[in-house]
């Protein structure tokens, strides 16, 4: 069967592609090798015969190779904004395959960094990737960059310093804790350079938000850059959840500059993020004046409140350190803010990483829906313990679900923590589909988990984490097109924009990617690997490579001339992706025998909190498996 739009003698496509494996998640074409674009839509999809009936003598072909195609990606919660400021500050250790690695690469940056930039590396990784399964050292972190500042942020959990941050910091022997953090210090009375989260994770961004800033051009390019890093990895589409420090309309500048100069390659849809703690009822009267659910267009647009509504409602994820307990005054200071979003019919999200969380939160939301009904979507972000009950009650109210990997990077402390039993639903992903609740995937990146979409499709469709840990049972682990529904019909409902994006077909948005591999069959441990290699948003090519490179669009070198991205490949690059997943490193149990390929098992055993017998804490394979897993 084949789907055409209504085809008129004046009008051809203005791009064909053939020949390819289409997956479509359009149940009435599910698979196509054709497709014809015109307008920015879809307007055929079916055989290569058919869609060619479109063509014109000004038709754009392209011949794709039989490569699996797919709807573009939309990452229903991240937050591109703030994180396309920074992109061209910070280093990646996305993929770095050891601490030796990681030091290596914060040297290099550290050389070319001049005063009084810093180094930073924020987010997008676990030390359980790492062969030797360990953070770098304050010490090893001093060593590799003794003069230039080293911001390096670990999780929501703690931050490492270096001395000469500290200095420029002013940090001394009478600094004292902010609220919820520590600033550790040693026998002396001194700053060590650890910043730990106990439980809130403000010390470290705070601490973050000190640094030097790029200018606005610099900003720009960076926010170019780091659009062309999602379209590099099928991403065509996010919906961005605000952050602290991401004020309305001033920090939003530069977004809205490059909207109105058509150099956006993502479409964004962005919520208002409340600022400061006592004033979040103001901040939302100010821009209920202000602006509307949907104002914008195709491109950029304001998709509602969130995901920070309170702060006496942020339950902060880091689970290093016990679930906080929210304060009394929660219920009051949220039901004024929904109240006043309910009545002026505005979408909203909210943080909620733990049931006792979201009982919470709903028994609020039910209060206000039996005044004022709820007429719009809501949304709760993460939701990794959210209860059974808890899920029928979302359903109930209209509400869905936005999920993100987080799991992926820290699900060995949460098994420490909490235990297997309790790891093997978080979240509880069947649970939800069976519900019929709206679920939507994400990153939540840049300051934890990765952008990468391959990194959050691997961990659904397999379970584990980045270390190699299996978190959960079979029941909890999707199939391959579960998770993809999830990255694009799923998503698309969280703006509202589930009828013109998530699936390949007529009077859909010709938003979709080529990929490298073919996503539906490569082995497992392959999807890590997966990029693509043609991006479409909107009808056109923003992205371009291997047989397709000579179609991407011109981008400006990054700025400034020592920004990471000019000397460090990204992860979106895929450095060495050909090369097989071996490694050899040095056992640090005193163990002589040496083995080039697997490394050994016992350090990470005897000193990790994982869920290891301990008669199996001397076994080569332990209960983990060998070290590959920690590529």
């Amino acid at each position: 069967m084949t789907l055409f739009g209504n085809r008129s003698s004046e009008r051809s496509a203005d791009m064909i592609l053939t020949g390819g494996k289409i997956t479509t998640l359009d149940d009435k074409v599910p698979a196509a090798t054709g497709l014809a674009i015109a307008d920015g839509k879809i307007v055929a999809v079916g055989s290569d015969k058919d869609v060619m009936a479109w063509r014109s003598g000004e038709t754009t072909l392209i011949d794709l190779g039989g490569r699996r195609v797919i709807p573009g990606l939309n990452d229903s919660h991240t937050h591109l904004i703030r994180g396309g400021l920074n992109y061209n500050l910070e280093l990646r250790w996305e993929n770095v395959p050891s601490v030796a690695d990681a030091l290596r690469l914060l040297k290099e940056q550290a050389d070319r960094t001049p005063a009084p930039q810093w180094v930073r590396v924020v987010g997008g990784w676990s030390e359980f990737q790492f062969a030797e399964r360990r953070m770098p050292t304050l010490e090893e972190i001093n060593e590799a960059a003794p003069d230039t500042p080293v911001f390096v942020l670990q999780l929501y959990a703690q931050a490492l310093l270096n001395r000469a941050a500290i200095e420029v910091l002013g940090f001394d022997k009478d600094t004292l804790n902010p609220p919820g953090g520590v600033i550790e210090k040693d026998a002396q009375g001194n700053p060590t350079g650890l910043l730990i989260a106990r439980p809130s994770a403000l010390i470290l961004y705070s601490t973050l938000a000190k640094g030097p800033r790029l200018p606005l051009e610099d900003q720009i390019n960076s926010t170019r850059h780091y659009m062309r890093e999602m379209n590099r990895l099928g991403i065509t589409s996010v919906i961005d959840a605000g952050g602290g420090g991401q004020n309305y309309p001033e920090d939003y500048d530069v977004i809205h500059r490059l909207h109105d100069q058509d150099e956006l390659t993502v479409r964004v849809a962005y919520n208002l993020f409340a600022q400061t703690g006592g004033e979040e009822l103001n901040d939302y009267e100010r821009w209920v004046a202000m602006t509307e659910p949907g104002a914008g267009d195709a491109m950029l647009r304001m998709n509602g409140a969130g995901e920070n509504l309170v702060w006496s409602a942020a339950d902060f994820e880091n689970f290093l350190e016990p679930r906080p307990d929210l304060a009394p005054r929660l219920e009051s200071e949220l039901e004024g803010v929904v109240e006043l979003l309910a009545t002026h019919k505005w979408p909203f999200r909210i943080h909620a990483t733990y049931d006792e969380s979201i009982d919470r939160f709903l028994s609020v939301f039910e209060r206000v829906n039996g005044r004022q009904p709820f007429e719009t979507r809501f949304i709760i972000d993460h939701a990794e313990t959210v209860s059974p009950r808890n899920i029928e009650r979302i359903k109930a109210l209209g509400g869905g679900i936005a999920i993100q990997h987080r799991m992926a990077f820290q699900g060995e402390f949460y098994v420490d923590r909490y235990g297997e039993g309790s790891a093997e639903a978080t979240p509880p992903l069947r649970e939800m589909l069976r519900a019929d609740v709206p679920v939507g995937a994400g990153t939540d990146a840049t300051r934890v988990a990765s952008y990468d979409p391959w990194v959050a499709l691997y961990w659904l469709t397999t379970g584990k984490t980045l270390g190699g840990l299996s978190l959960y049972s079979e029941d909890n682990v999707l199939l391959r097109e579960e998770a993809l529904k999830l990255w694009t019909q799923g998503s698309a409902w969280f703006s509202g924009e589930h009828e013109v994006k998530g699936k390949l077909a007529p009077g859909q948005y010709a938003d979709f990617a080529v990929l490298s591999a073919d996503y539906m069959s490569v082995p497992p441990e392959d999807i890590r690997r997966i990029a693509s290699v043609l991006t479409v948003v909107d009808g056109r090519v923003v992205h371009g490579d291997d047989a397709f490179v000579d179609l991407a669009p011109p981008l400006p070198p990054a700025s400034p001339s020592w920004s990471p991205v000019n000397h460090v490949e990204s992860p979106a690059q895929r450095p060495d992706a050909d090369a097989p997943l071996v490694h050899a490193r040095a056992c640090h149990d005193g163990c002589t025998s040496n083995c080039g390929l697997h490394g050994h098992n016992h350090e990470i055993a005897w000193t990790k909190p994982l869920p290891i017998a301990d008669s199996a804490r001397g076994a080569f394979w332990g209960a983990l498996g060998c070290s590959c897993f920690a590529v």
